[in-house]
């Protein structure tokens, strides 16, 4: 046994301290109200990377407020430590009269930048199909950016495949 003294005397040419980290896994829910700072800042992060949109807060807020307080639009999925929401996936739900029934359009698929690369987006989308399947739901249809090779490579890993439409956007926002 040593005796390890903090006065005077012979210091010890070297003290080994062993630390045992633990990874935190995390956990796959339904996200709710308390979330919505944390998706803002996820959804600023997506939309810095993006060329179609820029950030504002307020907007952001305000849509994922719509969904999250009313469920029968969609789900938002998070993946959180204790302390972070880590990724987040956006599903709206709407009617296909082309697969004649209910399908999802997925948005807002973001993991934080520290976690990217490490399996958390794929078990996040894995997740997300699974639902989908459960639920009865048709299609998925998701836009990815055109310039992502990343993203665009991701996506495929997971079955999704580019479809021969093009999407085109009318903006009302800004017209009278």
């Amino acid at each position: 046994m040593s005796n390890l003294s903090l006065g005077p005397g012979p210091v010890p040419a070297m003290i080994e301290i062993r630390m045992t980290t633990t990874a935190i896994k995390p956990r796959l829910e339904a996200a709710s109200l308390e979330d919505l700072p944390q998706l803002v800042e996820l959804l600023k992060a997506l939309f810095d990377e993006e060329q179609d949109f820029e950030p504002d807060q307020s907007k952001q807020e305000h849509g994922l407020r719509l969904i999250l307080e009313q469920p029968n639009r969609g789900r938002i999925f998070v993946l959180r430590t204790d302390h972070q929401v880590i990724g987040m996936a956006n599903l709206l739900f709407t009617i296909s009269t082309a697969e004649g029934g209910l399908v999802v359009l997925l948005e807002d698929v973001i993991m934080h930048p520290q976690h990217r690369g490490q399996g958390y987006g794929g078990l996040l989308l894995d997740h997300v199909i699974r639902f989908s399947r459960d639920k009865g739901f048709k299609r998925i249809t998701l836009l990815t950016d055109r310039i992502s090779a990343d993203s665009q490579a991701f996506f495929q890993r997971h079955g999704f495949k580019f479809s021969n439409m093009i999407p085109m956007r009318l903006s009302l926002a800004n017209q009278g």
